[in-house]
């Protein structure tokens, strides 16, 4: 990775922690408000015993990483190392208050978004913030038959448990809202700016169409062997890959020169290449 590209992955790790750590302390603590993770334990400690979030959040990561660095190595460990790290820095610098008021549906909500904006950029790094994760991956080192998913979602409903028997199943109920929104508006983020599509066309004059690709658009095609298994004759089909704004002009191009192309339009999450995501 370039130098560039390294400064700019550590900016959006510093701003998404901070946000995180803003939704964390001023939005879900101060409702009790346990949403899982080590974040959603120093809560539960902070209630308990008093004891400060940044120092919980440090405390419980410290074997974490330790195991971490013992199982799965230094290159593994290091920008999650980072992001613990600033996520703990966040939660001791920003100031005590509350920004939702009691209202615990608002907290809810918008504690969600803005921890979802916080973990989705903090994931386009391709890192996490320790805690619970680090936690999963280590376990599903021993229990490969389970995916990371499932041990995640284990961890963090217990913690979730653990909340409701602290704060009482109502708060739980509200956390499973925030949990929703922190999932959809991170899943939103990442795969807003990683989503193409790609159109498999399939025409008479297929010369005329990637041409017009190419020319206009800037963009590659590849031609493929087909065959009709109706028609039992060759046919050649086009395979290409734009971005989700660009796919009406590969429609309007189609029908310019064949109406009666037949046109397969689907997603595709990630695509690493020229014009595309660059290998890191």
């Amino acid at each position: 990775m370039n130098r560039r590209s390294t400064a700019v992955d550590y900016i959006l790790i510093v701003a998404g922690t901070f946000l995180i750590g803003f939704a964390i302390k001023n939005i879900y603590d101060p409702v009790s408000m346990v949403t899982g993770g080590v974040s959603g334990l120093a809560i539960i400690a902070k209630e308990l015993w008093s004891v400060p979030l940044w120092l919980t959040n440090t405390l419980l990561n410290i074997p974490l990483f330790a195991a971490g660095l013992f199982v799965m190595g230094w290159k593994f460990i290091k920008r999650t190392l980072f992001a613990t790290v600033m996520l703990s820095v966040s939660l001791y610098i920003l100031p005590e208050g509350s920004y939702m008021g009691n209202d615990i549906l608002l907290s809810a909500l918008f504690g969600g978004i803005i921890s979802g904006v916080g973990t989705g950029m903090v994931f386009l790094t391709s890192c996490t913030t320790g805690g619970t994760d680090m936690l999963a991956a280590l376990i599903q080192k021993r229990m490969k038959h389970y995916t990371l998913a499932q041990i995640m979602q284990v961890l963090d409903g217990l913690i979730v448990i653990a909340g409701a028997s602290v704060f009482g199943i109502r708060s739980a109920l509200y956390a499973l809202i925030a949990i929703f929104c922190v999932a959809k508006v991170t899943d939103g983020l990442i795969e807003g700016l990683k989503f193409s599509k790609q159109a498999y066309i399939i025409s008479d004059v297929y010369g005329q169409i990637a041409d017009a690709i190419m020319e206009r658009m800037g963009r590659g095609v590849t031609s493929l062997e087909a065959r009709g298994m109706y028609s039992d004759q060759e046919k050649k089909m086009l395979f290409c890959v734009v971005s989700k704004k660009e796919i009406v002009q590969i429609r309007e191009i189609v029908a310019e020169f064949d109406p009666k192309a037949f046109v397969i339009v689907s997603d595709a999450r990630e695509v690493f290449g020229e014009g595309f995501i660059e290998f890191h």
